[in-house]
């Protein structure tokens, strides 16, 4: 199913949707369509752009979260899909001290981490491993989700996405687009 990137009046990007929620969006008026697929939906009487991305016409204020939720999906956005002790595709998660021996299930203490990695690594402190992080986990900051559990970002909607750094940034996805009905 295809998604559409939606953004706040302020062109800040909100969440993503599938295309048809994005699409009846902007029929009821309570978006502009920015850029479309090249596919069509069609119905008796018209036929209308499949959106890509679309900018709310009024300002949805977004909550303040404290915290980003720590789970396997936004472990693996955090650190690209990527084992942060070889570089290869991750496929688990590993905790830097072993629950065993005290660690925390927190962000600072929790990386993605290949197979081969995972199991080399066992249930040893990270120095007696032998092993060495790439880059030291931290907390992320903001609004933030699993985009890269997505796949890759559709291209239309880079020039939303990134910040000043050249960073893709994260935001938040919608299931039923209950959300945006206001």
């Amino acid at each position: 199913m295809s998604r559409a990137l939606v953004l706040n009046a302020t062109y800040e990007p909100l969440c993503i949707v599938p295309a048809r929620r994005a699409l009846l969006l902007v029929l009821q008026a309570k978006a502009e369509l920015l850029s479309g697929t090249g596919r069509v939906f069609r119905s008796a009487r018209s036929a209308l752009d499949e959106p890509s991305v679309v900018r709310l016409s009024y300002y949805v204020k977004v909550p303040h979260q404290a915290h980003v939720a720590l789970n396997r999906r936004a472990i693996f956005a955090r650190d690209g899909h990527r084992c942060q002790y070889c570089g290869a595709q991750a496929e688990n998660i590993d905790h830097i001290i072993p629950r065993s021996k005290g660690g925390p299930h927190s962000w600072d203490n929790v990386v993605a981490a290949c197979r081969r990695c995972n199991a080399r690594k066992k249930d040893h402190m990270l120095e007696d491993s032998g092993m060495k992080l790439h880059r030291s986990p931290t907390v992320p900051r903001g609004r933030q989700w699993a985009l890269a559990a997505l796949g890759s970002v559709q291209p239309d909607w880079e020039p939303y996405l990134l910040l000043p750094g050249g960073t893709a940034q994260f935001v938040g996805v919608e299931a039923s687009g209950e959300a945006l009905s206001a």
